[in-house]
C-alpha cells in the first residue's frame, strides 16, 4: 500500500515549503479540485497544479469534484496530472470522459460517494486505472471516516481478482492511524490529509501510515 498526501488542508501561507518537508516520504500528491457546484466548497484550479509540478516528480492524483468534469480534463492533463479521477455522480457521459482522459495520455479514475454502491461503476471497471472510494462526503477536509467504505474496497478487490482488472483501489476521507488498519488490506493507495498536514511532525505521521 502506498500513501497519497491530500494537500487540501495544507499550510497555504508557506505551501511550497511545507510540501517540501514531506515530499520524499509520500508516494503520490492528491489534488482535491472543487467547483462550488458538485460540492459546496471551492478549492483551486489547473494553475495551482501546474505551479506545483516543478516542486516534485511524484505522481499527481487529481480528484475532480466537479459537476462537469469533461470541461476541464484538458487543462488538468496539461497541468501535469498523471491520474485524473472524476465522480460517477457528475453530469457527464462516463465512458466519453474516461476516453477523453486517456486521449491526453493520463490514467483515468472514477470516484464514488459514500451513498453510491460499487455496482454503479461495475461496467466501467475494465477501463479504469484507479477507483477512489470516498469514506467521507466530498467537499470538506477533516471529516470522520465512514466504515461503509471498507465493504466497498473489499468488493472492488474481489472484482479485480475475479476479472483480472488493473485499477488501483484508493480511499479518501478520515484516514489516520486508527481508521486505516480496518481497510488497509484492500487498498493500493491511502489518501491522507488532515492527519498529516495538521501534525507537528508530518514525517512521523507518514511513517506510521506506511507501516500499516
Amino acid at each position: 500500500m502506498k500513501v497519497a498526501l491530500s494537500i487540501l488542508t495544507a499550510d497555504w501561507i508557506r505551501f511550497a515549503d511545507s510540501l517540501k518537508e514531506v515530499i520524499n516520504d509520500v508516494d503520490y500528491i492528491h489534488m482535491d479540485i472543487m467547483d462550488g457546484e458538485f460540492v459546496p466548497n471551492i478549492s483551486f484550479g489547473p494553475a495551482v497544479v501546474k505551479s506545483l509540478r516543478p516542486v516534485t516528480d511524484k505522481p499527481f492524483d487529481t480528484h475532480l469534484m466537479l459537476l462537469h468534469p469533461q470541461n476541464y480534463i484538458k487543462q488538468f492533463a496539461e497541468a501535469g496530472s498523471q491520474y485524473i479521477t472524476f465522480h460517477v455522480e457528475a453530469d457527464c457521459d462516463v465512458m466519453e470522459t474516461i476516453n477523453l482522459i486517456k486521449s491526453f495520455g493520463v490514467k483515468p479514475g472514477i470516484s464514488i460517494k459514500p451513498g453510491t454502491p460499487v455496482s454503479a461503476i461495475e461496467k466501467y471497471l475494465p477501463y479504469l486505472d484507479l477507483v477512489l472510494v470516498m469514506s467521507v462526503e466530498p467537499g470538506f477536509g477533516g471529516q470522520k471516516f465512514m466504515p461503509s467504505a471498507i465493504d466497498k474496497a473489499k468488493e472492488l478487490k474481489e472484482l479485480r481478482e475475479k476479472n483480472n482488472y488493473n485499477y488501483l483501489i484508493s480511499v479518501d476521507g478520515g484516514i489516520n492511524d486508527k481508521t486505516l488498519p480496518a481497510i488497509a488490506e484492500y487498498l493500493d493507495l491511502a489518501v491522507s490529509g488532515s492527519y498529516v498536514c495538521n501534525a507537528d511532525n508530518k514525517k512521523e505521521r507518514l511513517e506510521i501510515l506506511h507501516k500499516m
